[in-house]
């Protein structure tokens, strides 16, 4: 859906001087299947999810990465901001708010009204993650230090392994 997106994203890493590579793939429906395909594991994928977040006064876009091999606690999301609740936000929000479509929505705000938030275990168990760059059949591999280097991530620990 896109490309501006994947362009924007191809750019600002270039100007920032980050190792990373592009791949090509089929659109695939789960992380473990995009995993598959990148050739990547499943914890290497940084899973970015928009999320609503409201109550005692606050109100505000939340884009939260964490690692795919993991699920995001939107209760802890919630109270690490301030407020009182958190959900995923609908189709329509993530389109308006990020130019994707679910499933394609890269680690980084291109919106100044969605906050950048990840969990600490997106960093240090892998030198390179992976993600789906704005389109559903092509994904960035990217070394996890020049993610965190640019895209400069509130880090807040919400995430919890999957059972």
């Amino acid at each position: 859906m896109s490309e501006r997106i994947f362009s924007e994203l191809c750019e600002l890493l270039k100007a920032n001087g980050a190792d990373f590579r592009v791949v090509e793939h089929a659109s695939a429906g789960t992380s473990e299947s995009v995993a598959r395909a990148r050739g990547t594991l499943l914890g290497q994928g940084a899973k970015a999810l928009v999320c609503a977040v409201k109550g005692n006064g606050v109100k505000r876009n939340v884009l939260a990465v964490l690692p795919a091999d993991y699920k995001a606690n939107l209760q802890i999301i919630a109270a690490s901001l301030g407020a009182t609740r958190a959900s995923l936000a609908s189709p329509a929000e993530v389109s308006e708010l990020t130019d994707c479509v679910f499933g394609s929505i890269p680690p980084f705000s291109f919106h100044e009204k969605l906050t950048l938030i990840a969990d600490p275990n997106l960093f240090g168990r892998y030198d390179e993650i992976a993600f789906n760059a704005g389109l559903l059949d092509r994904s960035i591999i990217l070394k996890t230090l020049d993610y965190e280097r640019i895209a400069k991530p509130e880090i807040i620990k919400f995430a919890e392994p999957q059972e």
